[in-house]
């Protein structure tokens, strides 16, 4: 056995020291590995930020009122009576009240707006949220970093910081057109990154006058005691009014978004991946081939000394799995240098933009490492073989 290692050993040195007399074509492995890696770490780094985004927004502790048989805040409608009877509610379902008494809770609308990022871009279509004044206080995390909450009965609005990012327009103190009214902007909201920060907030009322929306609502929001809570809301809300009612949990509503969305990204980028990856296979094995070709000589001279076919198989594959590795090193390094923390949008729920940043985590470039080393494997497998079955009459006919 030790005498096996030994030949191993022997052989893959042997092997190494011969890089670079086919450094060129090993290059060609190694980047061909590290794009396949950067491009699946890109997907799913899209994918898992986009997640992250919308899984930040919703609370457990949050729970959105829906109507007219509709899972998401788009197609919904709470009739004003429907809200007056939920807040004539006299007994405790699990959700919080205020001093006064009353529940804490908030009537909301989304419109969608055109927002150009700078004179002559092409428009965005942004979310502009009409809620309560109470809306920014039952959410979790928010918080104004800059400016002034807007007031209730005015054309003022507050911008979620990604968005301040990334509209120069929306700074404070500047005026915006937003459909065919002129709205001040007071202030500026952190939600720590989550898909609130994609949205632009004003005063309910307001927003409907604006949009000739006059006693619309979209969704309203309850902040409950406790999410074990929402399945007594569900069953109270069956018996106030015939129209159909469902509440469910901010976290659950976003979540759902998120899945939808991030599933296709991941359907498309794995596809892609996987055919880059039968390509960097198909380098790795044109590259191997070159490499026993390079050495037939070497090869067949140590196996005429007595060295084994194992250990000619292993040193060929160990080189292919190498080479890969570093691939998959130079790739994975890239692509968190460049993707991490880079600012992306795509059109949410409502039909509007939604900003997040890309997110590479250590489980995807493990995944990407992973599968890099597949393509070393296999790339290298059969050139190994052809390395054990090379004759020494064929080294010396080569030679001649």
């Amino acid at each position: 056995m030790s005498s096996q290692v030994k030949q191993t050993c022997a052989m893959i040195r042997a092997s190494l020291f011969s890089l670079p007399r086919r450094l060129s074509i090993s290059l060609s492995m190694v980047l061909s590995i590290a794009l396949v890696v950067a491009v699946l770490v890109g997907f799913l780094a899209m994918a898992k930020g986009f997640e992250t985004a919308l899984a930040s927004a919703g609370s457990p502790l949050v729970a959105v009122v829906l109507g007219g048989g509709t899972n998401q805040e788009t197609g919904s409608d709470v009739p004003a009576s429907a809200i007056r009877n939920i807040e004539a509610i006299g007994d405790d379902i699990g959700v919080m009240r205020d001093n006064t008494g009353n529940m804490v809770l908030s009537r909301e609308l989304v419109v969608p707006v055109e927002v150009r990022q700078l004179p002559g871009d092409t428009s965005k279509t942004l979310a502009l949220r009409g809620m309560d004044v109470q809306g920014a206080e039952i959410r979790d995390g928010i918080v104004l970093s800059s400016g002034r909450m807007f007031r209730p009965g005015t054309r003022e609005i507050v911008v979620g910081n990604g968005l301040a990012r990334r509209f120069p327009g929306l700074d404070i103190g500047n005026v915006i057109r937003l459909g065919s009214v002129q709205w001040t902007v007071t202030g500026h909201f952190s939600a720590h990154g989550s898909a609130f920060e994609s949205e632009i907030w004003g005063d309910l009322d307001t927003v409907r006058a604006a949009f000739d929306r006059q006693g619309e609502v979209q969704s309203l929001r309850l902040r409950l005691k406790d999410p074990a809570s929402l399945p007594s809301l569900n069953n109270r809300l069956k018996t106030i009014t015939i129209t159909p009612l469902v509440a469910v949990s901010e976290a659950s509503l976003y979540a759902a978004q998120s899945g939808h969305v991030s599933h296709l990204i991941r359907v498309f980028g794995w596809p892609l991946t996987l055919l880059m990856a039968i390509g960097a296979t198909v380098g790795a094995l044109n590259t191997m081939m070159s490499s026993v070709s390079n050495r037939t000589i070497e090869i067949a001279t140590v196996r005429a000394l007595g060295f084994s076919r194992l250990s000619a198989f292993l040193a060929t594959w160990f080189e292919a799995i190498l080479l890969a590795a570093i691939g998959a090193a130079v790739g994975v390094l890239t692509s968190w240098l460049i993707f991490d923390g880079w600012q992306a949008s795509t059109v949410g729920a409502n039909n509007t933009d939604i900003g997040f940043a890309l997110t590479v985590t250590p489980g995807i470039m493990i995944t990407a490492g992973l599968l890099s080393l597949a393509i070393g494997l296999v790339g290298g497998a059969f050139p190994a073989l052809v390395a054990t079955r090379l004759p020494l009459t064929a080294a010396l006919r080569t030679r001649t």
